[in-house]
């Protein structure tokens, strides 16, 4: 008997040895957005290797992949949390992905940090619910004055993508501030995975706009700036963060030269220590120069861990409490602070395709907007 329990503390031993603590990565790794994902993940990777261990603990990332879909993103989630047994959650990346999984990272107490979900009710109500990134009443307040002010557009048809949260929110917020200012409005719909668009450019040409505002992902972005341009719209194409991945570029070509769009981060906007760093580790390690959706990856995996370090324990009511406590933190995309509802403050950048490259535009800074 001796001898059975001396093999099965060792087994206990051994066992501690290479015991981990679990954060799910849930990210759209396939299907229409898959591009964001894998930025994502990129971005998580960096900041995995820079610091693999958390209290002690070697950390193992369960990366789950949602095809893109609300239903997997549940899916993932569930089985991130009753069967991988994760500690935490960073994702998803579309908010409504993010939408169903955050009730079950609440229910269950789990902490969750998006990336890149911007709707505001992905956090709305939810103590274990936060993100790194700004949200949308923010960013479309913020897109309406750089065209207001900035550009002198004063009439705009706004493309909807009526199934995505994002989308929808991105365009009540964008048109609540720029009428507010004096700007006219024609509001036009669509679909994911649509590819003619030739009925809502009609209703968009007969307008006659200034610009043309797409509030969805990139694969509609390029294609609706692809079919304008061939109907001769000469103005300008705005869109939001959803637009900011180098596929928008291989699908729109030429036609999205000169796009616009808010966004996260740019290069040549790594104004601190930690942002330098990670430009040129991930160059080192990709060849290329990181986009917003790697530096906001990198950003919620930092932000986790600091919360964990601060909670001083695995309990998960403690960490997410740390989460909404950060301040002044320097992150891949700037400082971040997150508020006691889980949002991110932090300033809008403005991109723009030039020369077939993402280029830095501007930065609108909240008190831009008031």
């Amino acid at each position: 008997m001796k001898k059975v329990i001396s093999m099965f503390l060792i087994v206990l031993v051994v066992a501690s040895l290479f015991s981990a603590v679990k954060i799910g990565v849930i990210l759209p790794m396939t299907g229409g957005i898959s591009a964001f994902g894998r930025m994502v993940w990129e971005g998580i990777q960096i900041a995995h290797e820079e610091k693999p261990s958390v209290l002690g603990e070697k950390i193992e990332l369960v990366l789950l992949d949602t095809r893109s879909e609300k239903t997997e993103a549940a899916n993932a989630a569930a089985r991130a949390i009753d069967k991988e047994k994760v500690l935490a959650i960073i994702g998803e990346v579309a908010s409504a992905h993010s939408l169903a999984i955050a009730p079950l990272a609440e229910e269950n107490k789990v902490p969750m940090i998006s990336p890149a979900s911007t709707n505001p009710l992905v956090t709305q109500g939810r103590k274990f619910v936060s993100r790194v990134c700004f949200i949308d009443p923010f960013q479309g307040a913020a897109m309406a004055v750089f065209a207001y002010k900035n550009l002198g557009v004063k009439r705009v048809v706004v493309f909807t993508d009526v199934e995505q949260d994002y989308s929808v929110g991105l365009t009540n917020f964008f048109i609540n501030k720029f009428t507010a200012l004096g700007g006219q409005v024609k509001r036009v719909y669509f679909k994911s995975g649509d590819q003619d668009f030739s009925a809502q450019l009609s209703v968009a040409m007969a307008f006659n706009p200034d610009a043309i505002y797409v509030t969805g992902y990139y694969p509609e972005i390029a294609l609706i700036a692809r079919q304008a341009r061939q109907l001769g719209f000469t103005g300008y194409i705005l869109a939001g963060d959803g637009a900011d991945a180098p596929e928008l570029i291989e699908i729109g070509g030429e036609a999205v030269e000169g796009l616009l769009f808010t966004t996260h981060y740019h290069p040549k906007a790594a104004s601190n220590p930690v942002a330098q760093k990670f430009v040129e580790v991930y160059r080192e390690k990709y060849g290329k120069d990181p986009a917003a959706l790697n530096a906001l990856g990198y950003d919620a995996y930092m932000v986790l861990l600091d919360a964990i370090e601060r909670a001083g324990s695995f309990d998960t009511e403690k960490i997410a409490e740390e989460i909404r406590k950060t301040r002044n933190f320097e992150g891949a995309t700037g400082i971040i602070n997150i508020d006691e509802n889980g949002n991110a403050i932090k300033s809008v950048v403005v991109n723009v395709v030039k020369n077939g490259a993402f280029d830095f535009e501007a930065v609108i800074n909240p008190s831009d907007i008031e």
